[in-house]
């Protein structure tokens, strides 16, 4: 009997407990793994926090990323599935299918295959972090040569994953961090310059980096009163991207500069691309493309032990971290 992690009151981590379960045969549609390794996300801690787009029905699973192999298929789906080695792209509800675990019960259109060259920890960290950055900046944004990228809350795995991408499409990469201490670590991995946001003055340093034009594009999964403070260093027609509320402040939305120079200022999560299989084909086909080649590289901050869940994701809320935390299954 696998098992799995659950929890049965809002709150910490520290209500996240290690339990044993029956194994699930995979239904019509899904695929069943034999998990090696999971990746942490803020999604899950906003979700047993009770802070989630989509409430937690109790007891509850939780976990969106994990690297296995398939050892079950359910009626309707390709036996040559049987025996992959794949990873899981976030876009169902935690509520159905929590994957943290030994095993796994996904839908079969959740799978990833990933380059041979990768290994189970790094396959658990890359589809969140490489598709939330993509959606927005490539297939929304459309960054190019020349422009100026704002990327708040850049020490985590999906402000990593935007370095990357833009540097990959030859734009400059303008990472922010609320203090200096991790500000050399995120130049060493990519930042064209970077910014500690309670140090100095924001709107400034890109007025001076940009020379006066602003970030065509800004990444933002913080939000808060800090946003006006986005929008002033915008630049006319810019794009800002709205993806978390890790503040979990009030927002006020900046009227004034959003009229003035006719900014966009928009949410998105990466269910606007998993949701729709055209247009995830070409996201996998663009990150796997770059994995392979080396151009994307996961960064794993650090790993814990199944049994180890809840200081894992302890660190997690630490902030601590530069790049992904990853739990590996025996």
């Amino acid at each position: 009997m696998p098992k799995i992690v659950r929890f049965h009151k809002l709150g910490g981590p520290e209500n996240l407990q290690i339990e044993t379960a029956a194994s699930v045969q995979p239904a019509r549609g899904e695929v069943r793994l034999k998990v090696q390794a999971c990746g942490l996300n803020r999604a899950e801690s906003m979700f047993y926090h009770g802070q989630y787009l989509e409430p937690p029905q109790l007891p509850s699973r939780l976990g969106y990323e994990v690297a296995g192999v398939v050892d079950a298929v359910g009626e309707g789906v390709d036996v040559s599935w049987l025996g992959k080695s794949v990873s899981t792209i976030p876009g169902f509800s935690m509520n159905r299918y929590g994957t943290l675990g030994e095993e796994a019960v996904v839908p079969v259109t959740a799978l990833g295959e990933y380059p041979a060259s990768l290994t189970p920890v790094q396959a658990a960290a890359i589809w969140m972090q490489y598709i939330t950055a993509y959606g927005a900046l490539v297939h929304i944004g459309g960054v190019h040569a020349g422009d100026f990228v704002s990327i708040p809350a850049a020490s985590s795995s999906v402000g990593l994953a935007a370095l990357q991408i833009v540097r990959d499409a030859g734009a400059t990469a303008i990472a922010l961090t609320r203090t200096s201490a991790k500000k050399q670590e995120l130049l060493a991995l990519g930042a064209h310059h970077a910014i500690a946001t309670a140090e100095e003055d924001y709107v400034a340093r890109v007025q001076e980096i940009t020379g006066g034009k602003g970030a065509r594009l800004t990444f933002d999964p913080v939000a808060g009163p800090f946003l006006e403070k986005l929008a002033a260093a915008a630049s006319p027609g810019g794009i800002i991207f709205e993806y978390g509320w890790l503040s979990l402040q009030p927002t006020p939305f900046p009227l004034f500069e959003a009229l003035g120079r006719g900014l966009n200022v928009r949410g998105y999560l990466l269910m606007e691309i998993t949701l729709h299989p055209e247009l995830l084909a070409k996201a996998k086909a663009y990150i796997v493309e770059r994995l392979a080649d080396g151009r994307f590289q996961p960064k794993i901050a650090k790993t814990f032990p199944f049994a180890e869940t809840v200081d894992a994701y302890r660190f997690l809320e630490s902030n601590q971290q530069v790049g992904k935390i990853v739990i590996t299954v025996p």
